[in-house]
């Protein structure tokens, strides 16, 4: 039977719940959900929000009782905060997170390249927010506890599984012993161990490096702003890497690379941690500084994926999918994409609107956005912690010539997690005007956010559903568009209609926005009679210079999956 800790974990600033555990006694009908989710962790959580918006109910395991322990995932993107913000808790992160966009290298004591990221009034994020995971996973919780189509099973162990055509039958071990879920869809976000990729046994692909970390938060404080501090080299640890976060409450993240012969349970030793810690605190000019340790750990740098995400009625998202080296803040935000593209095809196929063969596109995008930062963190990963010793050679000639030649700085930039833009998706339009626009985002395309009045941004006004974004200056829409509209919704098509530059009510749309001053026309090379048609996910799949019910039939038919001849 499975016992999961009952007693708080222990923390200087978080005060940890535990849930009360599901237990089958008190649920004897015979078990069964449309999707089951494997893991309560952030990805877990966000793709059962994502599936509620569309209608779908899901049942999630998780075998602890908690939300999990330290900071983990810290540094959460402007892209991830658009998903959180869709499914219901971007403002209580806004609210409790510290928001950033610089960056400092150090080399030797000296600075060497800041980093700044781009933040625009047509931003209502900034690009980074950093915020321990424990909040994130909390917020989350409390949204699926408030939501009538998420089953949140705490203390309940996935132990085996089996799959047919039709479904999957589970195991799931509780404080009273084992009892049967069948599942008609299985999502595995069940992290980094994943018990599900384990019974399949299924292998990852790409590499390992070599290079350990120490994670170690800490309450001190520091007359700090909340920017990313890199130091290569440094006097205390040769040879090695340093990365410092601020985090909300106080909190200090430090992650230091150890040499390769020191094991984890050495380099977590008490003494060992307060030397290092102590020593980094000195370098950076404040020594003596009195701090209290919260948690610690050991990782490793990998860029592995799964080559196909789909396996029968099993999916995988997040790091059951893959696992990607934290440098560029890569883990959780690319988890993020993950579930919000994987939760729209998966709801559609649940209810019977598309065929599983939608599914295929979610593996397609998915693996090669995972494939595409793997070969870019792989460079990132071979600067912090040189695999050999000509990476080594190469890595040193840098950071020396970064002393007296400000062109080298740049090369100590490593791209940070950005949405992955599916320019060849087979859900993209292939008879669309995408390739005569002159401005906007194009084929695949996550959308640009845009404000539109003081605290209203376009990304305020999208939800889970397809979204038609017509530029019009009639009263209307014409009539045969509008026959359209309803026919697709009639075959159970979720699709919002906005209308955007007329200042009145426009008839057979959902919204109108005013966009008086033409800002979001000319951000998407919008005119009069063109569109632009987005999917669940928010990414562009097709546009139009002039739209037409007839292309906008073709597009959706394409991006949604549908059955063509209905």
């Amino acid at each position: 039977m499975h016992q999961p800790h009952a007693e708080p974990r222990r923390s200087i600033y978080f005060d940890y719940q535990v849930f009360d555990a599901w237990s089958p006694s008190q649920h004897p009908k015979e078990q069964h959900a449309p999707v089951v989710i494997a893991g309560a962790g952030p990805i877990g959580l966000v793709t059962a929000l994502a599936l509620a918006q569309h209608g779908v109910y899901s049942v999630v395991l998780e075998s602890e009782r908690q939300v999990s322990e330290g900071s983990r995932a810290i540094a959460f993107t402007r892209r991830s905060m658009e998903i959180l913000q869709q499914v219901g808790v971007a403002d209580r992160i806004t609210a409790s997170g510290l928001p950033w966009n610089c960056g400092n290298s150090f080399y030797r004591g000296q600075r060497v390249f800041r980093m700044e990221n781009p933040h625009d009034p047509d931003d209502r994020f900034f690009p980074l927010i950093n915020i321990q995971q424990q909040y994130i996973e909390q917020y989350l919780a409390e949204a699926c506890a408030a939501s009538p189509l998420v089953e949140l099973r705490w203390g309940n162990k996935l132990l085996s599984l089996a799959q047919d055509a039709n479904g999957a039958t589970l195991e799931v071990d509780t404080a009273e012993g084992p009892y049967t879920l069948k599942a008609d869809w299985l999502v595995a976000a069940d992290g980094a161990r994943s018990t599900v990729r384990t019974l399949m046994d299924l292998k990852l692909e790409g590499a390992s490096y070599e290079g350990k970390f120490v994670i170690a938060d800490i309450r001190v404080d520091l007359p700090l702003p909340t920017e990313r501090l890199a130091f290569f080299d440094p006097g205390w640890n040769p040879g090695n890497t340093i990365l410092m976060h601020r985090e909300p409450h106080g909190l200090w993240r430090l992650d230091y690379q150890l040499p390769p012969s020191e094991t984890p349970e050495e380099a977590l030793k008490p003494e060992s941690l307060k030397a290092r810690i102590d020593a980094q605190l000195a370098m950076i000019g404040h020594a003596g500084v009195p701090w209290e340790m919260d948690w610690c750990s050991v990782y490793s740098a990998r860029a592995l994926t799964l080559p196909d995400y789909v396996h029968g009625r099993v999916l995988f998202t997040g790091d059951a999918a893959h696992l990607l080296p934290i440098f560029g803040v890569r883990g959780a935000n690319t988890g993020f994409q993950d579930a919000q593209a994987l939760a729209w095809r998966l709801a559609l196929v649940a209810k019977g609107v598309a065929g599983p063969a939608l599914l295929a596109s979610y593996s397609s995008e998915r693996v090669a956005a995972a494939r595409e930062i793997i070969d870019e963190a792989g460079k990132s990963t071979r600067f912090m912690t040189p695999p050999t010793r000509g990476f080594r050679l190469l890595r040193d000639a840098v950071l020396s010539l970064s002393l007296s030649q400000p062109f080298v700085g740049p090369l100590y930039h490593w791209r940070t997690s950005r949405p992955h833009e599916y320019g060849t998706s087979p859900l993209n339009s292939a008879d669309d005007d995408s390739a005569r626009f002159a401005a906007g985002p194009g084929h695949g395309a996550p959308p640009k956010n845009t404000c539109l009045a003081p605290d209203d941004f376009l990304l305020d006004h999208l939800d889970h559903r397809f979204t038609l974004l017509i530029a019009t200056d009639d009263p209307a829409l014409p009539e045969a568009l509008c026959a359209e509209v309803q026919a697709l919704r009639g075959q159970g098509l979720p699709l919002h209609v906005m209308a955007v530059g007329r200042a009145e009510p426009v008839q057979g749309v959902d919204d109108t926005l005013a966009d008086a001053n033409g800002h979001l026309r000319e951000r998407y090379g919008l005119k009069a009679g063109g569109a632009y048609l987005l999917r669940p996910d928010h990414h562009v799949c097709a546009r139009w210079l002039r739209l037409d019910a007839p292309r906008l039939r073709a597009a959706l038919i394409n991006a949604a999956g549908l059955n063509k001849e209905l």
